[in-house]
């Protein structure tokens, strides 16, 4: 007789005896290969009839369990772990709902797997090591943060699993951090890996303390696996100005001494924060931060540290929940520097540390209302209208054993839907709960309620982040590329976008490093996928390079360009001639390029992009070496060219505030597009301001003190001099320069000034020989 877990289905529910005889088989085979045979007919079986039902409702999950810890026959202990690789291999991806039950509803399942690692019996470790790598393979990002991570973190808090488990738990968490990693797979794989990474981010407050814990394990098999596992945790931290710390952060969680926690406190000082800090940076560092804060013997010159890093990165804290849950915890530390640390200096940073953390939480009047936290989708609330719906959908199917799992099943859904919404992954909303309803409701219900969610949280996205911007009307795309890009080993860029339009100039904006001029010299190089071929969209980068043609004249320059070579001498002369090189036996263009100072050859290199009649100009620090003249003319070109597209990279603030009409900005390995100049830019993301406001605060000039040269006894006797020189370059009509006197001695300091081509570098190569 079938048991009463019945449902229609294509084939009828297996009996009792049928399924005895399959577990028998499983359990008795004599060989590994019949009982695995023997796991999966049993999981096919229960997934053309029954389906997840028949897990419990023919106690399958028990008798695993039983013959698991059954310590006299090995036999049984391996087929045991067969039959849960099979069921975990076959069932999450034609049953989600199949997750409840051995993740939530029976939760000693994968626990019993861990311990299995450490059985004596070589082949049933094997099938443990199947059976953990079929599960993590078959789940989905959801999944594996909201259903298997919980599970790992239990385990490894209980403390009595055996320490192969407790390798094999750490070993689970590391693999999930490092399948998080940003790559160059499929745009669907990697919106996986953003949405689990993000998931696991906001775990890490309670992730790194486990791992910390067991990278002082006295086994070390454990202590070395748990720091592998830390540096699979740090990937997760999208912070560039903390990613080259990482390495001494770890170093201080492995080592706990006062040397290895001073220099880390130390590097942290010497840090110029300018991103966004989010909760993952502030899971690295608050351990260490209130370790530093809270240790008596601490000296004043490390609290001092200590205080400036914690202003420096409350200040960067834009979200007062997160700012709430980690500052309370550095709040009395900072309160005891502020109140009685000795030096006068430290308590006085200590206070400036204290209120800006007051601030960033919002506890203040006063707090930053410019900055407001969005409103966080909460499982409850989910949960509320997932009920709901199903109520109002018919409800669930009458079947035993339903109730018990949809306890389990409601509460998991919930937390990947408020995962996932808050995460604004809003497309995945529908494929979180259908599947897993689908088993519980009539044909049709689970797409009306998953459908009624995504619906509503689809409206709540648009009430909070806005209604997503329309595709411009009426203008000309020129571009529409979807690319990734990487260099030297280094992914700069994973599965983003570029689109430009006819006459739009787009500043394009990040950190130093961050790979703007490679995307420019990938584009203008043909080599980035995606992009149009040139005989699309002719693309020209904008820079001075013509050092190795230093002998001939401008004209024979472009003529002798293969770029150029459909362009007649005339038109050549012409361009030339609009951008600044007079014509004529005595112009300009009849100089020699070696002549040019850099200023011109940027403006030469310019009218070959005008000359090879570009669509797009790829201009990389074009104001650099031009002077303030020359930079209003280059302005003017790109405003009165509507027809010319143009992508720009300038630390010049004033530049880009005057010529851009969008900006593209470096964001988590994606080209994020903001429309408006510099400026309007900065009033959406303030931190961004940070790019050029601190490049000329880090930019450090430092003179080496007078040496002493052998007969010059006096720093003010002079010791290169030149009087009434003059210099012509090589088929230049006129000299560059003329009758020039100038004296040196060891204490000058001198700054030549003067417009482009007046001759600076060329006096300064004459000076010295060259």
């Amino acid at each position: 007789m079938a048991p009463s877990i019945m449902v229609s289905s294509k084939d009828a529910a297996p009996s009792t005896d049928d399924v005895e005889g399959l577990t028998k088989q499983i359990y008795t085979s004599k060989t590994s290969q019949e009982s695995l045979d023997a796991s999966y007919a049993l999981t096919d079986a229960l997934l053309n009839s029954v389906g997840f039902r028949g897990l419990a409702g023919y106690g399958i999950l028990a008798e695993i369990l039983k013959a698991a810890s059954d310590k006299k026959n090995p036999a049984r202990r391996e087929g045991a772990m067969f039959a849960l690789g099979a069921i975990f291999e076959r069932f999450p991806p034609k049953q989600k709902l199949s997750e409840v039950v051995f993740l939530m509803q029976e939760q000693g399942v994968v626990p019993c797997a861990l311990d299995a690692l450490a059985d004596k019996q070589s082949a049933v470790r094997e099938g443990a090591k199947y059976a953990l790598d079929t599960l993590f393979t078959h789940l989905t990002s959801e999944a594996k943060v909201l259903g298997l991570l919980p599970l790992l973190m239990q385990y490894l808090g209980k403390k009595t699993g055996k320490w192969q488990g407790t390798v094999g738990a750490f070993e689970l968490i590391g693999r999930m951090a490092d399948k998080a990693k940003i790559g160059m797979e499929s745009q669907q794989a990697e919106k996986d890996k953003d949405v689990l990474r993000e998931a696991m981010g906001k775990r890490l407050d309670r992730l790194i303390p486990i791992v910390e814990a067991g990278m002082h394990d006295l086994k070390s098999e454990v202590s070395k696996q748990s720091i592998k596992s830390m540096n699979s945790l740090t990937t997760l931290l999208q912070n560039d100005d903390v990613a080259p710390r990482i390495p001494l952060l770890v170093k201080s969680m492995e080592d706990p001494s006062t040397e290895a926690q001073r220099k880390a406190i130390h590097a942290l000082s010497q840090t110029t924060f300018v991103t966004v800090v989010t909760s993952p940076v502030l899971a690295l560092l608050t351990p260490l931060l209130e370790r530093a804060l809270n240790t008596p013997t601490t000296t004043q010159e490390v609290l001092r540290q200590t205080s400036v890093v914690v202003e420096n990165l409350t200040k960067l804290v834009h979200d007062p929940i997160e700012a709430r849950t980690f500052l309370p915890k550095l709040t009395p530390g900072i309160q005891r520097v502020r109140d009685g640390a000795s030096l006068p200096e430290v308590r006085e940073i200590g206070k400036r540390a204290y209120d800006v953390m007051v601030k960033a939480m919002g506890e203040e009047n006063g707090h930053d209302k410019s900055i407001e936290p969005i409103e966080r989708t909460m499982p409850d609330a989910v949960l509320a209208m997932l009920e709901k719906e199903v109520k109002k959908n018919g409800g669930l199917l009458d079947y035993p054993g339903d109730t018990e799992v949809w306890t389990h099943a409601k509460s998991y859904i919930s937390e990947m839907v408020a995962e996932v919404a808050n995460q604004r992954a809003v497309e995945r909303i529908v494929p979180d709960i259908e599947p897993y309803l689908q088993p519980l409701m009539d044909s049709g219900k689970a797409n009306m309620v998953a459908e009624a969610l995504h619906k509503f949280y689809v409206e709540e996205d648009n009430r909070k982040f806005g209604v997503p911007v329309k595709e411009d009307d009426g203008e000309t795309e020129i571009v529409n590329a979807n690319f990734s890009l990487g260099y030297g080993g280094m992914l700069l860029l994973s599965h983003t976008n570029l689109r430009l339009l006819k006459g739009h100039r787009y500043g394009l904006c990040g950190r130093n490093g961050a790979g703007k001029s490679t995307l420019m010299r990938s584009i203008a190089t043909g080599k980035l996928d995606g992009f149009p071929p040139q005989d699309e969209v002719k693309t020209c980068f904008v820079e001075h390079n013509q050092g190795e043609d230093a002998d001939l004249t401008i004209l024979e320059y472009c003529l002798k360009d293969p770029e150029l070579q459909n362009e007649g001498q005339e038109r050549i002369s012409a361009v030339l001639e609009e951008v600044g090189f007079a014509g004529g036996p005595e112009g300009r263009q009849h100089q020699g390029v070696g002549s040019l100072s850099g200023g011109w050859k940027m403006k030469l290199a310019l009218a070959r992009a005008m000359l090879m009649r570009a669509d797009v100009f790829l201009l990389d620090e074009p104001t650099n070496h031009l002077d303030v003249a020359n930079v209003k003319w280059l302005q003017d070109y790109l405003h009165s060219h509507t027809e010319i597209t143009s992508l720009i990279v300038s630390h010049d603030s004033g530049f880009l505030d005057e010529v851009c009409t969008d900006i593209y900005n470096y964001e988590t390995k994606k080209l994020i597009h903001y429309r408006g100049n510099l400026s309007e830019f900065v009033k959406q993301k303030p931190e961004a301001k940070a790019y050029y406001t601190l490049s000329s605060a880090q930019m450090q000039f430092k003179f080496p003190p007078p040496g002493i040269l052998t007969g010059v006894k006096s720093i003010t006797r002079s010791i290169l001099r030149m009087t009434d020189c003059t210099f012509t370059y090589p088929g230049a009509a006129k000299p560059n320069l003329h009758n020039v006197s100038a004296s040196l001695s060891l204490c000058s300091r001198v700054a030549i000034i003067g417009p482009n081509g007046a001759g600076k570098s060329t006096l300064i190569k004459v000076l010295t020989g060259e």
